[in-house]
């Protein structure tokens, strides 16, 4: 990641006659850096990819992009970004190459120029074989990858992806995340992906950012939000069902806050990054089998959940 920053706001707001979709979004992302906005639908995620992109007007507030103002400059913007929403619209009755010639002439590209382009697109995103078929044919996840292939066409600096993993099968989001991950790691492209889905976000973005009701309530890395949380754990554990589970052993052990039974599942808070090992270690010594283990508050559903519910525990008081 470079130092160069990408994207910068600062008090970025947009109101729709009494509802404020982007409420003061102060947000600056670096060249090279994979960035995720979280929230839920509504929460103002593709409002603010809008604005970024010079196809909608804040109400106040600044915003640059590779130093340039979308409002002052929007075609220039529009030149050196791209853009993938959430449903990629192409002509079913065209070729998946067709499809990406078109919008290469659309964009002024030569005809030699795109016949290469495209070829070598093709391959990156994993088509080459799929090249000559109609695009009615093509799965979701292959409309997906033809639609990263579109927005590359014309080589951009920074590429706004809006729930590109929705409605892919394990696989083909998989496959998508790869390529994603490679145009930030080893093309250096700046990458906004606008989710509502952790755990694919969690995968490959350097650092997060949580949006409820247009505002920017959280940002940084996964393990630094983590550590904001505080440092207790929360300890999920299954053991074989004719184990009796020694309660007192682990209360008596150092760091333990408590340990409680939830149906079939063993809940133990505590403080420690050694603290889970520590309790298997126990567990095995006395010939107990530990068939589920999860710590709790270091994944990213565990992050958002806690703060969206203290965001909306602030709204409603």
């Amino acid at each position: 990641m470079h130092d160069r920053i990408m994207i910068e706001t600062q008090e970025l707001t947009k109101v729709y006659g009494s509802i404020t979709a982007v409420d003061h979004l102060n947000l600056t992302i670096s060249k090279g850096e994979i960035f995720g906005l979280l929230g839920p639908n509504g929460a103002g995620k593709t409002t603010t990819i809008l604005m970024l992109m010079g196809l909608s007007e804040p109400t106040s507030g600044s915003i640059r992009v590779a130093g340039l103002d979308p409002v002052r400059q929007p075609l220039k913007v529009k030149a050196m970004v791209g853009y993938m929403p959430d449903n990629m619209g192409f002509y079913s009755d065209m070729t998946g190459r067709e499809n990406l010639f078109y919008t290469a002439r659309l964009n002024g590209i030569s005809p030699d120029r795109a016949n290469n382009l495209i070829e070598e697109l093709m391959v990156k995103v994993g088509l080459e074989d799929a090249s000559n078929r109609k695009v009615r044919e093509y799965s979701r996840g292959m409309r997906q990858r033809l639609g990263v292939a579109d927005v590359l066409l014309k080589d951009p600096e920074v590429i706004f992806l809006d729930e590109p993993t929705l409605g892919l099968d394990p696989e083909g989001t998989s496959e998508l995340l790869d390529i994603i991950l490679e145009l930030g790691k080893k093309e250096g492209k700046t990458i906004l992906i606008s989710s509502h889905l952790l755990h694919q976000v969690q995968a490959i973005c350097d650092r997060v950012g949580i949006f409820v009701k247009g505002k920017l309530v959280a940002v940084g890395s996964i393990s630094d939000l983590a550590k904001d949380m505080g440092s207790e754990q929360v300890i999920e554990l299954k053991v074989s069902p004719r184990s009796a589970f020694p309660t007192d052993v682990i209360k008596a052990m150092s760091g333990i806050n408590s340990v409680e039974t939830r149906e079939d599942m063993i809940v133990v808070k505590g403080q420690g990054s050694e603290l889970a090992p520590k309790i298997v270690k126990e567990l095995v010594a006395k010939d107990i089998d530990v068939y589920h283990i999860k710590i709790r508050g270091s994944d990213l559903d565990d992050i958002y959940h806690r703060y969206f519910q203290e965001k909306e525990a602030k709204v409603h008081a």
